[in-house]
C-alpha cells in the first residue's frame, strides 16, 4: 500500500502545533497571573517545591541544574513547564502496567541463561545486570555482526520469509520506502498463512507513515499493530519517553537488534544519504528468549486485554544446535523507570575495566559528567580510546555539542575520528578483543535517561573480533581530529558552554 508523500509533513505540522501550544500557554499564563495575584503566588510556590524536589531526586546533577536554571529564569511558568516536559512522566496507569509486566518478565527469566565465566571482571558485570534487570547471560547462542544495514537486510528477509510460527517487530522509526515495502509484503503473506504477526512502532518516530488509514490497513491484513506513546497535538503535550528499541524476533529462534530503523537510508537505498553506516547483530539460539520477552513486555503494557500474549513458554524455543562454545551473549533492555541507568552503567563499567583499548561508534556525544569522567580516566590510564562520530549532521545543535567535547577529552588522551564517507548512526563499544555491545543506545541524555532502549552484550564471541576489525577499518577511513587543530574563538567557546548547559533538554 503506497502512502502519499504529503503525509511526511504530518510530523512537522504536529511539532509545529506543539510549539504553538507552548507559546500560547506561556503567554496565557503570564497575562493571567498579572490579573490574579493568587495564581502568581501559587506558581512561585510550585516552582520552589519543584526545585526542592529536584535537589532531593536521584538524577544527573547536570540534568537537575539545567532545570533549576530554567525554573529560576521563569519563576512563574518554569515549574509547570518541568511538570509537562521535565521527565515526560508516563501516565500512572501505564507506569503501573509496565512495572507489572517487568515483574512477569523477571519470573520467566528465573531459570534462563546458563552462562558461566571464570573472569571476575565480566562475571561481576553479568551478576550486576541480572540483579538489576533480571536478564541473564547465555551460552548456546550464535551471533553475527553486520557492519552495514544492507548486509543485515538480506538475512532479515530470509528469516522473515522462513518464519513458521510468529514474527514480532518493534521499531522507533518506520517509514515508506523499498525496505518497508518489501518487509510489509512478507508480513502480510505470513499473516495470511496464519502466523502471529505483531508490530510496535513509536508514534513520534513513525508519525509520517502511520496515518489512521494505514494503521487500519495493516490491521485488515491480520497484522496486530500498536502505537507506543501516541501523540495527540490538539489535546495534550507529548511525553518525552520514546520507544527507541529496534527488535525483530522470528519464531523465537532468531533475533535482530542494533541501530537500524525500518527506513531506506539504514540499508543505503536512499540516494540522499550516501554511505550511511549503521550496525546490527543477529542472534540465534537461547539468548533470543530475552528479546522475545522484551517485546512481550512492551506489547502487554500497551495492548488491549483481548490481544495480550499469555502463553509465554510456548514461545521459548530450545536450542537444537551443538553445545555452544562461542562465548556468552547477554541481551538487556533499559527503561527510564530504572534508576540504575543500566545502559550508561554498562558503558562506564567497560571503560573502567578496560586494559588495552575501547573503540566506540556513536552518532551523538552529549554526555553527562559520569561518562566524561570515565572516558578521561580510561585514557589517562593509557587505554587507547577512539570514538567515531559523524563529520556532518543536519542537526546543527547536536553536531556542535558533540564537537564541544573534543577539547576536554582530547586533553586526557581520547582520540576522535570523524566519519567522512557519509553518516555514522551506529551505537557500539568494543573492548580488549573480549567485550562488545551492539544496540540502540547513543551516548546522549535521551538514550541514557529518557528512552526505552536495548542492546546485546557479547563476551568472547567470534563477533567481537568482527566488531573490532570494523572499528579499525572505520577509523582508517575517517579523518582524525587532532588536538588544537582548529582554534575556537572566545564567542564560539561561550556558545558551546551555553549549549552544554542546556544539553539535557535537547
Amino acid at each position: 500500500m503506497k502512502i502519499s508523500k504529503s503525509l511526511i509533513t504530518r510530523a512537522v505540522i504536529t511539532l509545529g502545533l506543539i510549539a504553538v501550544q507552548i507559546f500560547l500557554f506561556a503567554r496565557f499564563l503570564g497575562r493571567f497571573v498579572n490579573f490574579v495575584p493568587i495564581i502568581s503566588a501559587a506558581s512561585y510556590v510550585i516552582s520552589i517545591l519543584i526545585i526542592l524536589l529536584l535537589v532531593k531526586k536521584r538524577e544527573s546533577c547536570v540534568y537537575k541544574m539545567t532545570w533549576i536554571i530554567v525554573i529560576l529564569a521563569l519563576p512563574i511558568s518554569g515549574g509547570i513547564l518541568y511538570l509537562l516536559f521535565g521527565n515526560g512522566h508516563l501516565l500512572k496507569r501505564t507506569k503501573g502496567r509496565l512495572k507489572k509486566e517487568q515483574d512477569i518478565t523477571a519470573k520467566h527469566l528465573q531459570n534462563s541463561g546458563n552462562g558461566q565465566v571464570n573472569d571476575v571482571r565480566i562475571a561481576s558485570l553479568i551478576n550486576y545486570v541480572k540483579d538489576v534487570s533480571s536478564y541473564p547471560a547465555y551460552e548456546n547462542t550464535e551471533s553475527k555482526y553486520y557492519p552495514y544495514g544492507d548486509l543485515m537486510f538480506d538475512d532479515m528477509l530470509t528469516e522473515l520469509s522462513n518464519a513458521k510460527e510468529f514474527i514480532y517487530m518493534q521499531y522507533f522509526i518506520i517509514n515508506e520506502g523499498r525496505m518497508w515495502d518489501r518487509i510489509t509484503e512478507i508480513l502480510i503473506a505470513k499473516a495470511e498463512e496464519g502466523l502471529d504477526v505483531r508490530l510496535i512502532f513509536d508514534d513520534l518516530g513513525s508519525y509520517a507513515l502511520f496515518s489512521k488509514s494505514y494503521f487500519s490497513y495493516l490491521r485488515s491484513k491480520n497484522i496486530k499493530v500498536l502505537r507506543f506513546n501516541p501523540i495527540r497535538p490538539l489535546l495534550s503535550l507529548f511525553m518525552n519517553h520514546r520507544d527507541h528499541r529496534k527488535i525483530t524476533v522470528v519464531d523465537g529462534r532468531a533475533a535482530f537488534t542494533g541501530g537500524i530503523n525500518m527506513v531506506d537510508r539504514s540499508i543505503n537505498m536512499d540516494s540522499r544519504f550516501k554511505n550511511f553506516k549503521d550496525t546490527a547483530i543477529r542472534l540465534g539460539g537461547e539468548a533470543v528468549w530475552s528479546f522475545t520477552l522484551m517485546f512481550i513486555e512492551t506489547w502487554n503494557t500497551v495492548c488491549k486485554v483481548d490481544e495480550r500474549i499469555n502463553d509465554y513458554e510456548a514461545l521459548n524455543k530450545t536450542w537444537n544446535g551443538a553445545p555452544g562454545n562461542d562465548g556468552l551473549v547477554l541481551p538487556y533492555s533499559d527503561s527510564p523507570l530504572n534508576d540504575e541507568r543500566l545502559g550508561e552503567n554498562i558503558y562506564i563499567d567497560i571503560l573502567n575495566q578496560s586494559k588495552r583499548y575501547v573503540y566506540i561508534f556513536t552518532p551523538y556525544l552529549i554526555a553527562g559528567e559520569k561518562m566524561v569522567y570515565a572516558l578521561q580516566m580510561a585514557a589517562k590510564r593509557g587505554v587507547d580510546i577512539k570514538i567515531a562520530v559523524p563529520s556532518v549532521d543536519k542537526n546543527i545543535l547536536t553536531h556542535r555539542l558533540t564537537r564541544s567535547y573534543y577539547k576536554i577529552l582530547q586533553k586526557a588522551g581520547v582520540r576522535f575520528f570523524e566519519y567522512t564517507a557519509g553518516f555514522i548512526h551506529a551505537k557500539s563499544f568494543v573492548c580488549d578483543d573480549e567485550i562488545a555491545v551492539v544496540g540502540t543506545i547513543n551516548l546522549d541524555y535521551r538514550s541514557l535517561y529518557l528512552h526505552f532502549e536495548c542492546a546485546a552484550l557479547l563476551y568472547k564471541t567470534s563477533s567481537v573480533k568482527d566488531i573490532r576489525d570494523d572499528a579499525a577499518a572505520t577509523f582508517a577511513g575517517s579523518r582524525e581530529v587532532l588536538p588544537g587543530g582548529k582554534k575556537r574563538a572566545f564567542w564560539g567557546e561561550l556558545v558551546d558552554a551555553i549549549l552544554n548547559l542546556f544539553a539535557p533538554l535537547l
